[in-house]
């Protein structure tokens, strides 16, 4: 277990599914909710799942930090859009041996994170999982669920990213502990790049548009590969297997919809720095030629500018 008190910020699809996991597992949680709270607070948190159904009830609800006071694990569920209220909302929740897992998106949330509250706290959680929040406090889950977990600054034998992933897996959860967190980032990156960016460059479609009715497949490899080739231009080597593995992956998923592409669809705010905006200027610091790439974020500017 991961023990003591754990706090779930933002109660999207992730922040939900883990946490009613944990909830399950006996361990204690507690929710910073909006607009779920009072659905949340009178039904509890519904599952439906291909690994079982879950409900959660009573849930440990609050609206605001402040009524949650000091915390012993902080898990960071919400986009990277909002982090700009990093320190708004995770001081209160923050003590002397307070540690912060981030199971976001992209790149730089780590960093900001170590910034505001000291490099020694933060773990990094990248989400392999199919899932979506299809109404206040109930979540589908079709496919996956592994974190992939790893220390911001790593000590030898990477006990902390150890402890988290054995205290997932006793939820339930597959979970490995990852020797670099930054490779692991760059990993899952080969996927979301191409995937999310296409899903909304071109208009708002689902994985099996772009591989098949669009033909978008050799744009798809063409990304991966400069996502790979810039990973390795920053020490981080990334089998160009992966390519084929990766699509081959997505090829079963059927008409997926990337969580970019929701956010897209629904009119919410998407992920652009985070997934492509810095992945773009450290592929540029590092002298790498990504010109599929900059071309795909200049089409989800456009979109994103425009609305359609």
């Amino acid at each position: 277990m991961l023990g003591g008190r754990i706090a779930i910020i933002g109660a999207g699809a992730i922040g939900l599914y883990y946490g009613a996991r944990l909830v399950a597992r006996g361990e204690d949680v507690h929710f910073l909710l909006r607009s779920d709270y009072d659905v949340v607070c009178r039904e509890g948190i519904r599952v439906e799942s291909v690994d079982g159904d879950l409900h959660v009830h009573p849930v440990q609800a609050y609206r605001t930090p402040e009524e949650m006071g000091s915390m012993d694990w902080v898990l960071v569920a919400w986009k990277a859009t909002a982090n700009g209220r990093f320190k708004e909302v995770l001081g209160p929740l923050v003590g002397p041996g307070t540690r912060i897992l981030t199971l976001q998106n992209g790149l730089g949330n780590d960093a900001l994170l170590a910034e505001l509250f000291g490099p020694e706290r933060i773990l990094g959680g990248l989400c392999f999982v199919c899932i979506n929040r299809v109404a206040p406090g109930r979540v589908e889950h079709t496919a996956g669920g592994k974190i992939t977990v790893g220390e911001y600054v790593p000590e030898e034998g990477n006990p902390r990213a150890k402890t988290v992933s054995a205290a997932l897996k006793a939820a339930g959860i597959p979970s490995t502990a990852a020797d670099s967190l930054e490779h692991a980032q760059w990993r899952k990156l080969v996927w979301n790049i191409p995937f999310n960016g296409l899903a909304i460059a071109e208009g708002g479609v689902t994985t099996d548009r772009i591989l098949d009715e669009l033909g978008l497949e050799d744009e798809v490899v063409a990304l991966m590969r400069e996502v790979i080739a810039v990973a390795s231009a920053k020490g981080h080597t990334i089998e160009d297997s992966v390519v084929e593995f990766e699509i081959d992956r997505t090829r079963k998923m059927g008409a997926y919809r990337p969580s970019s592409m929701i956010d897209f669809v629904e009119d919410r705010p998407v992920e652009f720095e985070a997934i492509w905006g810095e992945p773009l200027k450290q592929a540029h610091d590092a002298g790498v030629g990504v010109p599929h790439l900059e071309r795909l974020a200049e089409r989800i500017r456009r979109r994103l500018e425009s609305g359609e």
